[in-house]
């Protein structure tokens, strides 16, 4: 079984401007820089069988290059924990677009998706229990005006993800152009 998601990854420019406010939060597990990106689907566990007919209908996906630029900051968790902070995500209707024929292109690959209403974003880091929410909202409140240059988005990757004691690794398993 492999464990997979489609994502657009971020360039290492951006990526190292964004690793350079991963700093200052005691508690927060900082995402590395090649661990950064914007998810489009996550696909979960997937047999080999079926993850060979969803990498065929995702090189089906009709698309053209577009723009995505990173804006502000936040977290995502309830009134009394945050769990993850991220990176917000401007984009044009065709981010939206290509997230939902990712997941269309699931589907007709016999993979069975939660309905999630469709949040991009980067995720920065993860949060441990015992985080500080002063310290998380003034974290959020000092790097909110965060805002990228536009970003070309000519590809998108399909990702394995493993997971350990030390987070997620990534590996890109196809590509796939726009």
């Amino acid at each position: 079984m492999l464990r997979l998601f489609t994502a657009i990854p971020i360039p290492f420019d951006v990526a190292a401007t964004l690793a350079r406010r991963q700093t200052g939060l005691p508690g927060a597990r900082w995402r590395p820089t090649e661990a950064l990106h914007v998810t489009l689907a996550f696909y979960g566990e997937v047999d080999e069988r079926r993850a060979d007919d969803l990498a065929a209908e995702l090189a089906r996906i009709p698309a053209g290059r577009f723009d995505i630029r990173l804006k502000g900051v936040g977290a995502f968790g309830d009134a009394h924990r945050s769990h993850t902070l991220w990176a917000g995500v401007e984009a044009e209707d065709r981010l939206r677009v290509l997230a939902g024929r990712c997941r269309a292109a699931a589907e007709r690959a016999g993979i069975r998706l939660e309905p999630r209403v469709y949040r991009p974003h980067v995720t920065l880091a993860y949060l441990k229990i015992q985080t500080n929410p002063d310290r998380i909202g003034a974290w959020i409140t000092g790097h909110n005006l965060l805002e990228s240059p536009p970003i070309p988005v000519d590809r998108f990757g399909l990702y394995s993800s493993v997971l350990s004691d030390g987070g997620s690794h990534y590996e890109l398993e196809r590509e796939y152009p726009l």
